[in-house]
């Protein structure tokens, strides 16, 4: 997503990406955000562990408890400040805890 924000910068060109990459990037490109907040750009992200019966190597035990972790009152605390400190905002909105 970084390269793309670069080739748009240099080019003048339109863009769509994510908060997090803008704003990790805004101090390289003079790109402006001209939409944010429209419900047709959300852009969820979410964790699950995959089916132990059909790929056995992996750890569900260990899998299912970083899931507790990240959807924990703690976890979703974490993720909602998430770069503010140095963006000023945060780079993520929780939504397992409310």
């Amino acid at each position: 997503m970084g390269a793309v924000l670069k080739i748009a910068d240099e080019k003048k060109a339109y863009a769509l990406t994510d908060r997090g990459t803008f704003l990790a990037f805004k101090e390289k490109i003079s790109l402006i955000v001209l939409n944010e907040g429209d419900p047709l750009l959300y852009n969820p992200y979410g964790i699950i562990a995959v089916n132990p019966a059909k790929h056995p190597h992996t750890d569900y035990v260990k899998a299912m408890a970083l899931i507790g972790w990240i959807t924990s009152p703690g976890g979703q605390a974490l993720i909602k400040e998430f770069g503010k400190d140095r963006f000023g905002r945060p780079l993520f909105y929780p939504m397992a805890v409310k």
